[in-house]
């Protein structure tokens, strides 16, 4: 901190505000008190609670009323509205002569409002910057549609020369990439352009990396256009509009409109300052708002209409004329809360010190190496590290190397980020411009990505060597040092690795360390191994049940992951999202052909005829319909059941082919499994799940070691924790990762190496109550990591016998092939 403070303090904390950082955390964000480190203010900031505190005092204090009436509440909330467009512009320095206040749902609404809206013809362009949202991107279809041309940009700023920019010839050059345009008939005749429109569109920030974006690219654009854009086929183009995404820009440095003239700019109000969402704003030139071209009316936007002929009158003030219906009166009354806060700390304050804190992480990670001296983090966008060169927002984004110089996965640094109480956002961040342009992504590379199957928010962060996102820390005006400290203290301990050595016992190998050789037992003292104990889970996330001896078949154990609950949108349900689920107990008797479910929460046991004529492993397919329960009357008193059970609606599904091959990834949509070769129902991966007595035994010492509190307040782990099929005992800790093959009694399984590991393991059932806590993935991924899965236990395939009727027992003799 004494370091921090020392190139830096000047900068950090509002020095001179109303609050310092501490004693605004101390009154405002007492929730963060709780361990929670929130580095998405990129995504969405927070609100503070003081803030809601005048929000709330304000609603219940007044009477606000639809604005689109007479009366004296109704024009109390006109003119409160009134009073919030003024201060929007006055946070931009615009003039109400000037420009106009357009309330939309959001940034994504106001950018879609301009391109439908916008006077495209077939003679219009429509320019971008590679680093743009998707929802600006957006805009791009409106002009195709209309015979427009589109292309993206690339900008290239000379260094050292801001003053230069517009006296001394233009230091700002903009290089077009590939034209775009659907009308492949369109003749590019330079007489044919002058009397069309054209836009080009830029964030003041870059979402992606934290570029700020040369707001002189406003007057450039508008004034010298020949020139900026010269050598490009757009460089005879006139009439040329400007936008500025200014969604994630304008909490710290919002663009000064009267020095900057741009006409159309986009805000959200929820990454200004956490509340009000699905509110945000078009500040609109007046004079461009003329140019536009809606089509549709609605109430609250016309002066007059007539049903039975085709007579519209428009209103005539811009925010009238564009606002369809009821203006969202309640939100816009509560930005002015908002605006109170920015206002006493204000803008530029926020940014010092937001960006003080991205500097320093920043400089932090740039110097971070690996024991071989390797790099352990590939930042972006990050060339100038100087505070007063006003380059990069408060955002910090990055990409992690293993010491052989392979990638960390960004979705394995989110999951151990989330374990160590820090949220912050993975991916592309819905930028794939400046994610390509970034990670240097070909066109050719893209485009098979998306033919493997990646698509958005899936589990595919590496594909052929090489990441498909990044991950992104972003400061707010709340955060502090202490935030900071904690990432960079997560990224060294969990992803850089020390040189190796050996000292004390201690065989220290990369960041893994092992329990000291005398902790364990010697291997000759282990003895061997036998099947302690078999479990069946009927319903996939609710509770099994422990049997001596079960039939096997094509999937594995008899019915085992055979139903599964789905919610009424289509989502598999699980313990993840409804930890209430354990609590469901199930049993299924084999000779009556019943499944027998009881919960707490219900009075009455479930039970539902699985209509099995045998259970004959070889007759294992049941008669269903669409995958779900015959009989009508019978489905809706299981699905009431079910609903009852866990709190929400929902219904049972049972697996009914025999011939799929699909597993679930993250999304819960079908995806590839590791099992290729032999059926599964809905498990995850594969047939079976294998635990080791001993290796839940070493991980509950290392559990003991680690947290003498974790120890009082825990019992120690029982295998069953982790949903094992098989418990087996004997042999040593983790033995089971280097089985090729296994044969338990006289059945042969093949090893489909570990299991991965996710927060499920961490949900406990205590008493009849659920509870969650960080443990024991956290100490888990501490020596368990490998290639960016948390291993624990070990997935096996069935090699079916199709010449006899298999069955597995408790005590058979467990005889593993060792690699």
């Amino acid at each position: 901190m004494e370091a921090f403070l020392k190139e830096f303090g000047d900068y950090y904390g509002y020095p001179d505000g109303p609050k310092n950082i501490q004693e605004i955390r101390d009154t405002e964000f007492k929730r963060l008190d709780k361990g929670v480190v929130y580095l998405d203010h990129a995504g969405s900031t927070l609100y503070s609670e003081l803030q809601m505190e005048y929000i709330f005092k304000d609603f219940t204090s007044n009477v606000f009323g639809n604005p689109h009436s007479q009366s004296d509440i109704s024009s109390a909330t006109s003119d409160l509205i009134a009073d919030a467009r003024h201060q929007v512009l006055e946070y931009f320095n615009a003039s109400p002569e000037d420009y106009s206040c357009i309330f939309t749902s959001g940034a994504t609404a106001a950018l879609k409002l301009v391109g439908e809206t916008f006077p495209w013809t077939q003679d219009s362009n429509f320019l971008y910057t590679m680093e743009n949202h998707n929802s600006v991107l957006g805009i791009r279809e409106y002009a195709l549609a209309q015979g427009a041309s589109g292309c993206a940009v690339d900008i290239e700023e000379a260094a050292n020369q801001p003053g230069q920019l517009t006296n001394s010839g233009p230091s700002i050059k903009v290089k077009h990439r590939a034209v775009q345009m659907r009308n492949t008939s369109k003749l590019q005749k330079e007489e044919s352009r002058g009397n069309a429109y054209n836009l080009f569109a830029f964030p003041s920030e870059c979402n992606f990396s934290g570029l700020r974006f040369n707001l002189d690219l406003v007057k450039l654009m508008k004034e010298n256009t020949e020139t900026v854009l010269q050598g490009s086929p757009f460089s005879k183009s006139k009439r040329w509009m400007v936008l500025i995404d200014a969604a994630k820009g304008c909490a710290t440095l919002p663009p000064d409109l009267s020095e900057y003239p741009a006409d159309f700019v986009v805000v959200s109000f929820y990454k200004l300052f956490g509340y009000p969402t699905g509110l945000g704003a078009l500040l609109v030139r007046n004079d461009a708002a003329k140019l536009l071209k809606k089509t549709y009316f609605s109430g609250g936007t016309v002066a007059a209409s007539i049903a039975d002929i085709d007579f519209v009158k428009r209103r005539e003030r811009v925010e009238e004329f564009f606002e369809d219906g009821s203006a969202s009166f309640l939100s816009i009354a509560a930005i002015r809360h908002g605006f109170k806060l920015l206002k006493s700390l204000t803008p530029s304050a926020i940014w010092m010190h937001t960006t003080s804190l991205s500097i320093y992480v920043k400089k932090k990670l740039q110097a971070l190496r690996h024991g071989n001296r390797a790099a352990v983090c590939v930042l972006y966008g990050s060339e100038n590290l100087e505070l007063s060169s006003h380059k990069s927002g408060p955002t910090v984004t990055l990409n992690l190397k293993r010491p052989d110089g392979s990638w960390f996965g960004y979705l394995e640094v989110e999951k151990l980020a989330s374990l160590s109480g820090i949220q912050l956002r993975t991916g592309c961040f819905c930028n794939p411009g400046a994610c390509a342009k970034y990670l240097e992504l070909s066109h050719s590379e893209l485009l098979s990505n998306v033919e493997a199957g990646h698509i958005c928010w899936d589990d595919n962060d590496v594909i052929n060597g090489k990441p498909t996102g990044a991950v992104r820390v972003s400061f707010g005006y709340m955060s502090t040092f202490e935030d900071a400290k904690k990432f960079i203290d997560f990224i060294i301990s969990s992803f850089a690795s020390p040189p190796k050595k050996t000292g004390n016992g201690t065989v220290v190998s990369g960041r893994f360390p092992q329990l000291p050789s005398e902790d364990l037992e010697s291997k000759e003292s282990f003895p061997s191994h036998y099947l302690k104990s078999i479990t069946v889970y009927p319903i996939k996330s609710c509770a099994g049940f422990s049997v001596i001896r079960w039939p096997l078949c094509r999937t594995g154990l008899l019915h085992d992951r055979e139903w599964m609950v789905q919610g009424l949108t289509g989502e598999i349900l699980t313990q993840k999202k409804v930890p209430e689920m354990s609590l469901i107990k199930t049993f299924i008797d084999l000779e009556e052909g019943l499944l027998s479910v009881e919960s707490s929460r219900c009075e009455d046991k479930l039970h539902i005829r699985i209509k099995s004529d045998s259970y004959n492993p070889r007759n294992d397919e049941f008669d269903s319909h669409a995958n779900i329960l015959e009989n009508r009357n019978e489905e809706t008193r299981i699905n009431r059941w079910f609903t009852n059970a866990i709190g929400r609606q929902c219904k049972l599904l049972r697996y009914s082919s025999s011939t799929s091959k699909d597993c679930l990834n993250r999304n819960k949509s079908p995806g590839l499994c590791r099992d290729l070769e032999s059926n599964i129902n809905f498990a995850n991966e594969a047939q079976f799940l294998l635990i080791s007595e001993e290796s839940v035994a070493d991980l509950n010492r290392r559990l003991e070691a680690k947290d003498e509190d974790y120890k009082r307040a825990h019992e120690k782990l029982n295998p069953h924790r982790f949903r094992p099929n098989l418990v087996i005992s004997g042999g040593e800790p983790y033995g089971e990762d280097k089985w090729k093959t296994v044969k338990i009694g006289d059945n042969h399984f093949t090893s489909l190496g570990g299991c991965n590991r996710c927060q499920m393991i961490n949900i406990s059932n205590e008493a009849g109550l659920v509870k969650k806590s960080n443990e024991p993935l956290t100490t888990l991924a501490s020596y368990r990591r490998v290639k960016g899965k948390i291993l624990f236990g070990t997935l096996l395939r069935y090699e079916i016998d199709e010449k006899r009727q298999c069955w597995i027992g408790v005590g058979e003799e467990v005889n593993p092939d060792i690699e």
